[in-house]
């Protein structure tokens, strides 16, 4: 491969600190240069899927501007249009999460989508975790202070008895699978869990390019767990909000994730 091109792969490969939507950003970037520089797409877009199997928002971006553009300036033409519909994306999750952050609200991880929509309507006050290994909540937590919300960062030890004195967590995605399940950051499987037992919704903010059309598997990567769809309540996506039963439904209608990962992960 392309030197220029392998350092794209070891980027997202090797990154701890992004989210899925950055990397996602990062993988369609990737592409467009490739298309450039005359090299395959398909053959790059497999490689960085692979990198992140964990991110289905790298798959779902992928597969959406390969599928869509037939030509190279298509192609390119189409990688423009992802970036500025995540965007815009990213704004209608923040307009549709109004209703539910009122209160305490508890997050996971640092989603930038989450994040938009706390600061969009900052609720009475955050819980934010560290989020280790990484210490991602640490940054998140800084960061809702500076745009003046009340913010109280907890050890991820302390999370899951956090949720008891919240009134809704809210965490973002990596992937959500065809029965409502959602891959994340380690962690957000023993809080939903607690969330459910004490009776404490348990939100997912999801852009629509994170939807696997696939049925669940426990994470390839460490950093990662799986929560089962009962621990979830709801997934406001900027087509709407769902509960985790009509997540298949949505998939269905959306051709480009099941093309885009027939073309990207053909063995799948």
């Amino acid at each position: 491969m392309e030197t220029k091109l392998a350092e794209w792969v070891d980027r997202v490969a090797n990154d701890e600190v992004h989210g899925a939507s950055w990397l996602a950003k990062e993988a369609v970037e990737a592409i467009s240069e490739a298309v450039e520089l005359g090299k395959d797409p398909v053959e790059l877009g497999r490689q960085l899927v692979q990198a992140r199997p964990a991110m289905g928002a790298i798959a779902g971006a992928l597969g959406r501007i390969l599928v869509s553009g037939r030509t190279p300036e298509q192609v390119i033409e189409e990688a423009h249009a992802l970036v500025e519909a995540r965007e815009r994306a990213s704004k209608a999750i923040a307009v549709l999460l109004v209703p539910y952050l009122k209160g305490v609200v508890l997050t996971h991880s640092a989603s930038s989508t989450v994040r938009e929509a706390l600061e969009h309507t900052p609720p009475d006050r955050v819980v934010c975790t560290t989020s280790e290994p990484v210490g991602e909540g640490r940054g998140l937590a800084d960061d809702l202070r500076s745009a003046g919300l009340t913010v109280e960062l907890v050890d991820d030890s302390d999370a899951e008895h956090a949720v008891g004195t919240v009134n809704l967590v809210l965490v973002g995605a990596d992937t959500v699978y065809r029965d409502g399940s959602l891959v994340n950051k380690i962690g957000t499987s023993g809080i939903a869990k607690a969330a459910k037992k004490a009776g404490v919704p348990v939100v997912v903010a999801c852009e629509v390019i994170k939807l696997a059309p696939e049925d669940p598997r426990e994470p390839d990567e460490d950093r990662f767990d799986l929560t089962p769809a009962e621990h979830i309540e709801m997934f406001v996506t900027e087509e709407g909000a769902y509960p985790p039963s009509e997540i298949a439904t949505l998939i269905d209608r959306t051709p480009f994730l099941r093309e885009g990962y027939a073309l990207l992960k053909p063995s799948s």
